[in-house]
């Protein structure tokens, strides 16, 4: 798999398409690597004459690892009311994706964001306006407390509990995890997560920087403001059942954004259902050639 030096880091990416078309850069969320935007999703995009652009966020996947940072003990932190600085922040990793488009001699591209990827993706936007043609936030927020949380327990229940200490412990938890935010309107077969949990873990297997990932949400600023600055053509994709962002983020965002568009998709909650890759890919191809 190719890598740039990028940003003071390695970054692990690949591409699909022509390589004359307008670039798609995709940035993945908490804990998911970049194969976690399915290539047949990514087909569809390519298809659409882009050349799309995927990679593993700094401390997840194949890119740098950050473990010479330790590990906060994240329970205690939260019981104590106390939390620990963030090792990287939100723009720091906004800063990953513009140090890979220098790398890939790219000067400009339509950024597209899922969940803490779409925190990055609206900060890349406010922060190099100059390499941002459009945006796409898909199930994210904007960093303001009053909207975006978390359903009760749902997110103690995914990235607060102890590591898995072995292979299939993990998959396990991976199917556990992946079944609290999918999508009821569009469920998928425990065969179908497990798989995808078990090539999750074969391919990069790392908790620890889940936990320095999350320090970097908890510490994002709130961007309404900025927002309202945003001159790129906007889509904001959220699924009316999501219990892991509110879908109070998307509508949150969208209405911070000037002349955005929300597309509040039924049935869905925290995942890209397949049944939804052709339509999802028409309107970010529509909102791409807005610009």
């Amino acid at each position: 798999m190719p890598k740039v030096a990028a940003n003071g880091i390695e970054i692990f990416y690949d591409e699909h398409g022509d390589p004359g078309d307008p670039v798609i850069l995709l940035i993945m969320g908490l804990s998911a690597q970049m194969t976690s935007w399915d290539e047949a999703f990514v087909a569809e995009l390519a298809s659409r004459g882009f050349r799309v652009v995927r990679f593993d966020n700094r401390d997840i996947g194949l890119s740098t690892w950050f473990d010479e940072a330790g590990v906060p003990d994240m329970a205690a932190a939260v019981a104590s009311g106390t939390v620990p600085p963030p090792v990287y922040s939100l723009s720091d990793m906004a800063a990953d994706g513009v140090g890979l488009l220098d790398a890939l001699g790219v000067a400009q591209a339509h950024i597209v964001g899922a969940s803490m990827g779409g925190m990055i993706a609206q900060t890349f936007v406010i922060e190099h306006p100059e390499r941002s043609l459009s945006l796409t936030s898909i199930f994210s927020t904007t960093g303001n407390r009053g909207v975006g949380q978390s359903h009760p327990g749902v997110a103690e229940s995914l990235f607060f509990a102890t590591p898995p200490s072995t292979r299939e412990e993990a998959i396990e938890a991976g199917v556990t995890g992946s079944r609290i935010i999918s999508s009821p309107g569009y469920p998928p077969s425990d065969e179908e997560l497990r798989e995808r949990s078990a090539a999750a873990y074969d391919r990069a297997y790392h908790p620890a920087g889940v936990v320095r990932q999350l320090l970097a949400i908890l510490a994002q600023p709130d961007r309404t403001e900025a927002l309202h600055e945003v001159a790129v053509p906007t889509l904001v994709i959220h699924g009316d059942s999501d219990p892991l962002v509110d879908n109070s983020g998307g509508r949150a965002t969208s209405e911070a954004v000037p002349g955005a568009e929300l597309w509040l998709v039924p049935g869905m909650a925290h995942d890209l259902p397949k049944a939804l890759y052709a339509e999802m890919a028409d309107r970010i191809a529509a909102n791409c050639r807005r610009a």
